[in-house]
């Protein structure tokens, strides 16, 4: 985590969250300002949790279909293989990862395809540790980052030989304009692929419950909005491109995708998931805020964490939300814009 001691990022952290808080629903704010203001509030969103979601989750922070007897890293991995492997990813090509994180998936996709891949995200702290990251794994000549909106991307046209995004472009206000942008960048005849966060079709708008767990999860995980897959595909159409295909791949999943955040579930290899690693994470750093070795601000980070645990786990189980609708959509050949 950042300097636990430094006064200016103490009170940056309960700023921040108080700030983020205000977009929300819960908190008396609507779906149109969070679209407005989706740059500060996505910002803000990953100024707080970052370090936790390296602490619990690694580098990837991501969900992945899994098989029984199979860890989470391993099926992150191979979640991360399954989208090189469809776009046909080769050595040398020049690659896009849009909403990269800390670049756990633009490392672990590089040295599969040995690719060279360019990360754009808009948040300096999560960049600076994604350079840091890529020092430490040998990567750095390879691959890099560039500050940037995706919905105002800095590149020129036709760039990218293949663009990818995992569980990112959901914090877009407007997946046309994204994904708009997504295809200005691209080459033609070359190839889009992405996991989305969605609403399924069992999601119904007039049920409380149901917008409960929405909510829930676009205040837990920094989404303006969580679309229906169906709007994700006519989206990608409007911009442009041809839908190869598309599949929500929860369904048929051997193991639920939610089960690392699922308290009943107990696993060693990632305990810090499991109710009694989180149990412990929280009375610790509820005990390092005490003393002031951990930024104040920092158990209410956790606390609302463990709401969007609460909400991701409900959406998963009554099935009327995914992290795992996947396309691969392709730029025509003769397409431009």
């Amino acid at each position: 985590m950042k300097n636990p001691s430094s006064p200016s990022f103490v009170q940056k952290i309960e700023f921040y969250f108080c700030m983020y808080e205000k977009y929300h629903v819960c908190y008396g704010g609507d779906e149109e300002e969070r679209k407005a203001n989706y740059t500060d509030m996505v910002n803000k969103y990953y100024d707080l949790v970052t370090s936790f979601y390296e602490f619990g989750w690694g580098e990837s922070f991501h969900f992945a279909p899994r098989f029984k007897e199979e860890s989470l890293r391993e099926s992150i991995k191979r979640h991360e293989h399954f989208l090189a492997l469809q776009l046909g990813l080769k050595p040398g090509q020049k690659v896009l990862d849009v909403g990269c994180g800390i670049g756990g998936p633009l490392r672990e996709i590089a040295r599969f395809s040995s690719t060279t891949i360019t990360g754009l995200n808009n948040n300096e702290y999560q960049i600076s540790r994604g350079k840091e990251l890529n020092r430490i794994t040998g990567v750095d000549r390879t691959c890099d980052f560039v500050k940037g909106d995706f919905m105002k991307m800095p590149f020129p046209d036709n760039v990218f030989d293949a663009v990818y995004a995992i569980e990112a472009t959901c914090h877009a206000p407007d997946a046309y304009g994204c994904y708009s942008e997504i295809y200005r960048v691209l080459k033609p005849g070359q190839c889009f692929a992405a996991y989305e966060w969605c609403m399924t079709d069992s999601f119904d708008p007039l049920n409380q419950e149901h917008q409960k767990i929405k909510a829930e999860i676009e205040i837990g995980d920094g989404l303006p909005d969580i679309r229906l897959t169906g709007q994700c595909i006519d989206a990608l159409k409007k911009a442009g491109f041809e839908v190869m295909w598309s599949k929500d791949l929860a369904v048929g999943s051997p193991l639920p995708w939610y089960l690392p955040l699922d308290k009943s579930h107990f696993s060693l290899s990632s305990f810090r998931l499991t109710a009694v690693g989180r149990f412990f994470t929280k009375n610790m750093v509820k005990a390092l805020e005490y003393v002031g070795l951990a930024p104040k601000g920092s158990q209410r980070v956790q606390d609302f964490l463990e709401k969007a645990a609460e909400g991701l786990v409900e959406g998963g189980r009554k099935e009327i939300f995914t992290p795992l609708f996947f396309f691969v959509a392709r730029k025509p050949h003769s397409g431009s814009q």
